[in-house]
């Protein structure tokens, strides 16, 4: 029931996008949380996602059923692929979610854990609207910030604090201080500022939630943002034995 009280916490502080998948395995409290909540279903962007080692059409078709039935809806607003799978065509697996879009199932497509090159491919298979990737100051993405730039594409930002190993650092714990605020939310408003990012914080307690989501009130002037960019050190906390070769 953690997944159930999470969200309706969140949504009572004023979040909108609730963000689950098959693999997560909470997308049946996350229904009963949002039904359960006085926001309408129609205020909440909800995206789940696709497990990698069933990305064959059918199986894209029976996960997304799956998935509504547990979520208690009649549609999500984003289905994303979890990973990409080199053994099954990645035009085989957007194909049968553009149907599941014109069927009116889902809204919008989207990847997740795709390399450019790989995103680059998707794109001129399906009008994906975002690639959710690990991204934080001590992991760079700049292969996939230009594509995301050129192309209009989301990068949504997974892991933002890296798995809270950015709350210990010298450099955004400085910043923090300078400005009055906790260095989660000096990292959480560096990601923001940048063009074409979204960010995807997790946090466990109401504190954390609410201070997640306290970040729209001051700004980080160029050597603060300058500083946090050069923290960059190819520290990647996500790297499963599936993983893409990344760029």
């Amino acid at each position: 029931m953690a997944a159930t009280e999470a969200v309706r916490d969140a949504l009572e502080i004023g979040y909108r996008h609730i963000d689950t998948a098959r693999a997560y395995g909470n997308e049946r409290e996350i229904g009963r949380a949002i039904a359960d909540s006085e926001v309408d279903r129609a205020e909440v962007f909800l995206t789940t996602k696709l497990w990698y080692t069933r990305l064959r059409a059918a199986e894209v078709r029976e996960q997304l059923e799956d998935s509504l039935h547990d979520l208690g809806t009649d549609y999500v607003d984003l289905l994303l692929v979890h990973w990409p799978n080199a053994s099954v065509p990645v035009a085989e697996t957007l194909g049968a979610m553009s149907q599941l879009r014109d069927a009116g199932k889902v809204r919008h497509l989207g990847v997740s854990n795709f390399p450019s090159a790989l995103a680059r491919e998707a794109l001129e298979l399906a009008p994906i609207i975002t690639d959710q990737v690990e991204y934080h100051p001590y992991l760079g993405q700049p292969e996939l910030l230009a594509l995301a730039r050129e192309r209009d594409l989301m990068l949504t930002a997974y892991s933002p604090l890296a798995h809270g190993a950015l709350l210990d650092d010298p450099v955004l714990r400085g910043i923090a201080g300078a400005l009055g605020k906790s260095p989660g939310q000096v990292a959480l408003r560096w990601l923001l500022h940048q063009p074409q990012v979204a960010v995807l914080p997790k946090a466990a307690a109401h504190a954390n939630r609410a201070a997640n989501f306290d970040v729209f009130g001051f700004e980080l002037d160029d050597e603060q943002r300058g500083a946090i960019a050069a923290l960059e050190r190819g520290e990647r906390t996500a790297n499963p034995s599936w993983a893409p070769e990344w760029d």
